[in-house]
């Protein structure tokens, strides 16, 4: 967790600095011509100022989290590739649900593309149903797994 607290510590602080970067020119590049005063376009520097606080939002989880866990193998200056080699996980080879979030993801951006809230409603209850689906594959019917 260290390499991506470090990244978004870094892209934290660019944003920050961005920021200062993006009113101060704003501020230099104001057009006295039409009587109005140097300002500051506070469109802009408030969209990076939250870029930033957002992505630091990211870092601190990534802080607290490899504060709290062992340096995984590609933390550690030593580590070899071979280190995170093996099992990463449980992957359904047969499972026709990511089809079905797929198509209510579907629905539901063409809902709000169209700016039709029956059918925002309507993918979204098809996604839950979905998500539902996706979740509980293997705790119900055939596919269940364990004892039976």
């Amino acid at each position: 967790m260290k390499t991506e607290n470090r990244l978004f510590a870094i892209v934290m602080v660019s944003m920050f600095v961005f920021a200062a970067i993006y009113a101060y020119v704003t501020y230099l590049n104001e057009n006295p011509a039409y009587g109005a005063p140097n300002r500051i376009e506070p469109v802009g520097t408030l969209a990076l100022l939250f870029s930033g606080l957002l992505t630091g939002m990211v870092w601190l989880v990534f802080w607290v989290i490899s504060r709290r866990i062992d340096p995984r193998p590609e933390d550690r200056a030593d580590g070899e590739i071979s280190d995170v080699s093996g099992e990463v996980g449980f992957f359904s080879p047969g499972s026709y649900w990511p089809l079905g979030l797929a198509l209510t993801a579907v629905v539901s951006g063409i809902g709000v593309v169209y700016w039709l809230p029956w059918l925002m409603v309507a993918g979204a209850v098809a996604l839950l149903f979905a998500v539902g689906g996706y979740l509980f594959e293997y705790y119900t019917g055939t596919r269940k797994l364990g004892p039976q």
